[in-house]
């Protein structure tokens, strides 16, 4: 069986429009009790198979919470609700809780209208592709439920947050404190709404708080790390040192400097990796990927830090961080996985370590930042046609050989074939701005050229 094969899974779980299959409440009830037979089959000892469940802020959350409840307690499973909360505290509370497996219902930054479905091994990472299949074999059968004396029960973590707010302080040093610094924290109207601005508060810092009040169809609307400009305006308004954007699901962080520049993951994960580099910790490299800017790799180079390159995605940027035995990695969209602290990607987590450094190096944000130079970046989105094979295409790869030739080592070309919609990103990367733009018209127009000469 390949990855092809799966009907349901892909890079980051199950994901849809609410209403249209498989985001229904029919499935997420047969979703449940294969995930509950499944665990339950592979548990160990004699106590009671446990697995958490936790959400977002989506109105669609409570009923998928509730079908899910009862899939997985009719497979004989119990289930512990953590009500809404950042998706890596869900992995961590899977961890620490002792539990088969974590469920995550939320769709991470899109909007409200979506929704989606992410598990957690007891370990508190991604599952393996095996148990995948294993869940998706499990759906071809009827559900059947066991004898009622054999029913699972379910029970709510009353101090599911607290425990998590403790674990985010708990990563940087004791000694740390952020009384310096006055931060404005957007969380997105999403389910860091009740957890990030305790965390910074409690270490010390002032904290004004915006997209605080979720309304179950607001999450990330105009807000938080997809669309940081209300930041950009609350940090320069309130004078604050520092903005910090999270998703919906709390997975992924943006950072806005004192001046009101927008500071990405590539940036971020510079800040953190020069920070360890200075303090001789070793964290072996930083992965990224196709996408991350090259002015990362260049800064990362200087520092003698080695840096390598996945497919998008943060599925693909664990798997290299493991297979190195590396720390740091992550993505520009702000999905920054820091391995020697914890099992995913965490926006708080990540939040925190940014500021330690600048609180450590005694430089503002915007100086830090300053140290890695980001090239212009040019990126257009070509309509693709099913007969258009853009890796054997002459005229294709000519124009991009000549237009790499041009730009020599500091600059670069990537065409990316959306994983989500039919498009083909066309992106150039150099260090002059409208030469870069020049380049990727240049090239877009080529491929469009090509895609209506294959219809």
């Amino acid at each position: 069986m390949t990855s092809n094969s799966k009907k349901y899974f892909g890079t980051d779980g199950i994901r849809g429009r609410v209403g249209t299959s498989p985001i229904t409440p029919d499935f997420m009830l047969k979703l449940g009790w294969a995930a509950g037979t499944v665990f339950g089959k592979r548990s160990q000892g004699n106590g009671r198979n446990k697995i958490l469940i936790g959400k977002d802020t989506r109105i669609s959350g409570y009923m998928f919470e509730a079908a899910l409840e009862a899939g997985v307690t009719a497979a004989g499973v119990d289930i512990s609700l953590l009500g809404p909360m950042p998706t890596p505290a869900i992995a961590y509370l899977t961890r620490t809780l002792r539990a088969q497996a974590g469920i995550v219902i939320s769709a991470s930054h899109n909007s409200f209208e979506d929704n989606g479905i992410k598990f957690f091994s007891g370990e508190g990472s991604k599952l393996p592709d095996e148990l995948e299949y294993a869940i998706e074999e499990q759906l071809q059968h009827e559900i059947s439920t066991v004898a009622p004396q054999s029913l699972g029960k379910a029970s709510r973590v009353t101090d599911a947050a607290g425990r998590y707010i403790e674990f985010c302080k708990s990563t940087i040093g004791s000694c740390l404190k952020f009384n310096s610094l006055k931060i404005v924290v957007d969380c997105a109207h999403g389910s860091t709404y009740h957890i990030a601005p305790n965390v910074f508060e409690e270490l010390g810092a002032r904290v004004k708080a915006i997209g605080v009040a979720p309304d179950g169809m607001n999450i990330n609307a105009a807000s938080g790390s997809t669309s940081p400009q209300k930041l950009v305006e609350a940090v320069l308004a309130e004078k604050a040192d520092i903005g910090i954007a999270f998703d919906g699901d709390g997975d992924r962080v943006i950072m806005v400097d004192h001046l009101g520049n927008i500071v990405d993951g590539d940036e971020i994960l510079y800040v953190i990796a020069r920070d360890r580099r200075r303090q001789n910790i070793d964290f072996g490299g930083v992965v990224g990927t196709a996408m991350s800017n090259l002015g990362l790799e260049q800064a990362l180079d200087a520092l003698d830090v080695p840096f390598v390159r996945t497919a998008v995605g943060d599925r693909y940027v664990m798997q290299e961080m493991q297979q190195r035995g590396w720390d740091l990695g992550g993505e520009s969209s702000g999905h920054i996985i820091c391995l020697d602290i914890t099992t995913t990607g965490d926006g708080i987590v990540s939040a925190l370590q940014a500021l330690a450094a600048i609180v450590n190096c005694e430089q503002p944000l915007a100086e830090l930042r300053h140290k890695m130079r980001k090239l212009p970046q040019s990126m257009i989105n070509v309509k693709l046609g099913k007969g258009l094979d853009i890796a054997n295409n002459d005229r294709i790869q000519k124009t991009v050989a000549d237009i790499e030739r041009k730009l020599g080592k500091s600059g670069r070309v990537l065409l990316r074939p959306s994983g989500t919609e039919p498009v083909v990103r066309v992106m150039v990367e150099g260090e002059d701005k409208d030469v870069v733009l020049d380049f990727a018209r240049e090239l877009s127009a080529v491929v469009a050229t090509e895609v209506e000469k294959s219809q």
